[in-house]
């Protein structure tokens, strides 16, 4: 199958990995920025295959997990209390604890919460029902939101008003930019993700570069993909290099989709945003412009701000800011489990810990004795 099975093949993945063996000398703390490089270098063991003094560690990658307790909160307070209104959302969601219940528990309890597999089945959801009101819960990065500005545009087209969406779109690079003004971890330098790329552009990472001396490579996400981005990345350090390169060269440009960046900038404004474990990052997130204020459900309902903290003990926070892994929750592998997830890592396809959990479980539950120190 073309861009599947060329981009599997053992032989040339060994290959690569004795390249990196070979030019590796220093000691260099590397970061995967999404949750589906994360998935890959856990399932072909890639994290392990490299040299000892190359660690490689795991970002705030998955929209689900960043989304911060208080908007999850915000959702189920808003079921709890209204009446005559659907919620559509994406899968993942459903599962994710807050304070108190899940999206999932509500169902349970008679909410009409509905999975839609694109933005689009919410539009047909308000169609089909238009004497209830529709709010899209809209959590995701880049990647999604041109589908959700042209479901908005659709619904405004054609005369659609009994739907909204409660946009929680977070942008990557500004949460790139915290971590590295945080100081709390050492990082060399980042593996950038390809679909998101894809949307904004290789340009956008620049600044990261330029200012912070942090190489970036973009790479896709088959395990050659990785294996070969990290190469990229490992020579630009031993070589004194800071620049932005790209491996996914099949699908990612420097200027990116510049008609999904014009619908975007159409419909939505920057806006400050909440991180789960970061917390609040300035110009991070997206808001409905006030043109759109008919289809915005903060504007239109009143979803009122709740508490904002994790449960106590789970180390989420700490996992997205790859400050712990996994196996260092007290929790993991025990009584958080995919069945019985107390954080979003644990839940989502996309999350650090459901990834270890899937392919690492092993390891993770006995990690070393002495923490890494980086140089």
């Amino acid at each position: 199958m073309k861009y599947i099975d060329e981009f599997r093949q053992k032989g040339i993945a060994h290959g690569i990995l004795q390249k990196i063996h070979d030019i590796s000398r220093k000691r260099v703390t590397i970061m995967e920025i999404c949750g589906t490089h994360t998935h890959t270098i856990s399932r072909y063991g890639i994290r392990n295959s490299l040299p000892p003094h190359v660690r490689l560690i795991s970002g705030p990658g998955c929209p689900v997990c960043v989304t911060s307790p208080g908007d999850i909160n915000r959702i189920i307070e808003f079921c709890k209390r209204e009446k005559d209104t659907i919620i559509a959302t994406f899968g993942d969601m459903m599962r994710v604890p807050g304070s108190e219940s899940s999206l999932q528990e509500q169902k349970a309890m008679g909410k009409d919460i509905r999975v839609v597999y694109s933005p689009l089945g919410a539009l047909d959801i308000a169609t089909a029902n238009p004497e209830k009101e529709v709010i899209l819960y809209a959590v995701g990065f880049e990647t999604t939101v041109p589908t959700i500005a042209v479901t908005i545009l659709l619904a405004r087209e054609k005369g659609i008003r009994n739907l909204s969406a409660f946009a929680l779109h977070k942008l990557t690079p500004p949460a790139m930019k915290a971590l590295l003004d945080s100081g709390e971890i050492d990082l060399h330098g980042f593996l950038c993700p390809g679909h998101v790329t894809a949307i904004i552009g290789a340009g956008a990472y620049k600044f990261l570069a330029e200012d912070y001396h942090a190489p970036c490579v973009v790479a896709g996400f088959e395990p050659l993909d990785a294996i070969h981005g990290i190469y990229m990345l490992i020579r630009q350090l031993e070589e004194n290099r800071t620049e932005i390169e790209i491996q996914y060269k099949r699908v990612v440009t420097w200027e990116g989709n510049t008609k999904a960046q014009k619908i975007i900038e159409e419909v939505f404004e920057i806006c400050d945003s909440n991180w789960r474990g970061i917390g609040m990052i300035p110009v991070s997130g997206l808001k409905l412009k006030s043109t759109f204020a008919d289809f915005d459900a903060e504007k239109k309902f009143s979803l009122e701000n709740t508490a904002n903290e994790d449960l106590r003990g789970c180390a989420c926070g700490d996992v997205l800011k790859g400050l712990i892994t996994p196996g260092q929750c007290s929790f993991f592998g025990k009584t958080c489990t995919p069945e019985t997830p107390i954080g979003p890592c644990m839940v989502s396809f996309e999350g650090t810990c459901a990834a270890y959990y899937k392919y690492n479980l092993s390891h993770v539950l006995h990690p070393p004795l002495t923490p890494y120190a980086s140089s």
